[in-house]
């Protein structure tokens, strides 16, 4: 059995999670620069089995498209081409940005981490993974 990995896609910076091979336990895996996502994305896929790719989607509350759902489906276009045979799934995101800052807060990280975007992207990555493997 492979590994489930969920993105969490940001205009700058993209959050990864990934499950354990048992596919039970989410954890975070790395903030990259979205630049270099397809690249880090090709090298693990060579280093671990990965059965499927989960990547949050923003679902506004007005119903409109935002502008990121717009560079995700250009990113999907890119993965989807480069991948063919992977599994692409979505997961509504829409509070795990939110949730992430409250987990910081509750588990006591002091302020300065809490401002740090790129553990925000991962433990967001780690959210929609959850969220995704709750209701499989």
């Amino acid at each position: 059995m492979g590994r489930i990995l969920a993105i969490d896609y940001g205009t700058k910076r993209t959050g990864l999670a990934v499950t354990d091979t048992l596919q039970i336990i989410a954890g975070p895996l790395a903030t990259i620069p979205t630049a270099e996502l397809l690249d880090y994305l090709t090298a693990y896929f060579q280093k671990e089995k990965v059965d499927t790719v989960v990547i949050g989607e923003p679902i506004p509350d007005e119903g409109a498209v935002s502008k990121v759902e717009i560079e995700i489906q250009k990113f999907l276009k890119k993965f989807r081409e480069k991948f063919p045979q992977m599994p692409v799934e979505r997961e509504d995101e829409r509070f795990s940005s939110k949730m992430a800052h409250q987990a910081l807060f509750e588990g006591g990280a002091k302020k300065k981490m809490r401002r740090e975007k790129g553990l925000v992207d991962t433990i967001s990555a780690v959210l929609i993974l959850q969220s995704y493997m709750g209701h499989r």
